[in-house]
């Protein structure tokens, strides 16, 4: 199964704690895809939301593609996520009942089809973000010692 990566959520990661990661498709039309292609997408501050029994992408930024004329649609346009219906409905029940949200974290390649990797996240608070930012800052600093001791 080749997976190649296109764009990632970084920031999911630091403002979300990541809770549970699932797969979905996505419906794109005209050019989206060759767009996606060319690497001209951006996930910053998209998120998704459910809309009756469909979920759907918000803020997700795909480039029009530059030869195609009238066939680029919007780019900020909300999609649809293609999800079994038994998931939809897990989905929309976790998401109500523990006020959750739907993060997407990478965008990818599998088998040539588009791929999402959705995760369901709960929002950090300010004092777990400055934590991570101790923790990593301190491994970055035993990282420097133990290679200048070497």
């Amino acid at each position: 199964m080749a997976e190649k990566i296109i764009a990632t959520n970084r920031k999911a990661r630091f403002n979300y704690a990541i809770i549970e990661a699932f797969e979905a498709g996505i419906e794109l039309k005209g050019t989206e895809v060759k767009s996606i292609r060319s690497g001209h997408v951006s996930l910053n501050d998209s998120f998704a939301r459910s809309e009756g029994s469909e979920i759907f992408l918000y803020n997700m930024y795909i480039a029009p593609y530059e030869f195609g004329n009238r066939a680029n649609v919007d780019s900020m346009r909300p999609r649809k996520l293609l999800l079994h219906r038994n998931e939809i409905a897990r989905l929309i029940g976790e998401i109500t009942a523990k006020r959750l949200t739907l993060v997407p974290l990478k965008v990818y390649f599998k088998n040539g089809i588009v791929k999402v990797e959705l995760s369901v996240a709960k929002g950090k608070r300010s004092y777990d973000k400055r934590e991570a930012i101790k923790k990593r800052e301190s491994d970055r600093e035993l990282k420097r010692i133990s290679r200048h001791r070497l």
